[in-house]
């Protein structure tokens, strides 16, 4: 397999591609916020002071930080130790172009299952993790918004895939658009699919609400296998309901005591708070 040392390409590699993730991350997360994300939301009881602004400083921080964690697997990537092809004709053939997408998604899909489920260990979780779960009821913004840790050992499988399977290049570019993407619209409280397979935004606002359920990035199947799925709330597919002080005030109750179990104390602000006459204070 040919191999070049080009020093120059592999930090400007690097560059694009920090400036590239910043780029997907501003544009498409601040699109989902202003044309999809429901700003009724801003009253939900679990809802942040600050909450948007403090999600973009956080996603801020850990984009540069992830990027430089994934150095080594894209200098080893432009010097040609992957797998990765230019065109059909180097590949496998026209049939694999297609199929390596599908292929991707479930080998993806199953070790962030697994890695995320361990990001939830208790002797692991207040250092890395919690960062992410600050966001109970998350926007766009709290997408890209980890701990730097985090935030790479989730992305670990998508450098690993192209050094055990054969991927066409411009797939790969693609792929990581799309990830981009998906990561924002599982955060953009939306929830038009209910499926019993893809795991939705429905789906993930469960896992920022309860914590130990629906792990999964794409699907729902390796929750299935492992026990850890719960359907989300009915009432999140109707719009009256979702937002309804009803609905809310069981999913604050059964929140705060997923936080208890997990976190011990909550030591998030709240934008809505009761003052000791049962007043709502801002």
């Amino acid at each position: 397999m040919f191999r070049e040392r080009l020093p120059v390409r592999n930090h400007a590699n690097s560059t694009t591609h920090r400036i590239f993730a910043y780029v997907l991350y501003f544009v498409f997360a601040t699109l989902s916020y202003y044309f999809v994300f429901d700003k009724a939301n801003f009253k939900h009881p679990k809802y942040l002071k600050g909450q948007v602004l403090l999600e973009i400083k956080s996603a801020c921080y850990a984009m540069p930080l992830m990027a430089l964690l994934s150095v080594p697997s894209f200098l080893l990537e432009v010097r040609g130790y992957t797998k990765m092809y230019d065109s059909s004709a180097d590949g496998p053939g026209l049939w694999y172009d297609i199929l390596q997408f599908p292929f991707f998604i479930a080998f993806t899909d199953c070790f962030i299952y697994w890695i995320h489920r361990g990001l939830h260990h208790k002797s692991i979780y207040k250092h890395l993790h919690k960062a992410h779960h600050k966001w109970v009821v998350p926007t766009p913004f709290a997408s890209h918004a980890f701990h730097p840790l985090d935030g790479f050992a989730q992305s670990v499988p998508y450098h690993v895939f192209p050094f055990l399977f054969p991927m066409k290049k411009l797939a790969y570019v693609g792929i990581f658009t799309f990830v981009n993407f998906w990561t924002i619209t599982i955060h953009d409280g939306e929830y038009a699919m209910n499926s019993e397979i893809i795991n939705g935004a429905a789906c993930h606002t469960m896992h920022h609400l309860y914590f130990n359920y629906n792990y999964g990035q794409f699907t729902t199947i390796w929750d299935r296998i492992g026990g850890s799925y719960r359907k989300p709330n009915e009432e999140l597919f109707h719009k009256e309901e979702k937002l309804s002080e009803k609905e809310w005030a069981r999913q604050k109750k059964e929140a705060e005591s997923m936080i208890t179990e997990v976190e011990g104390v909550d030591d998030r602000s709240y934008g809505v708070e009761m003052g000791k006459e049962g007043k709502k204070v801002q």
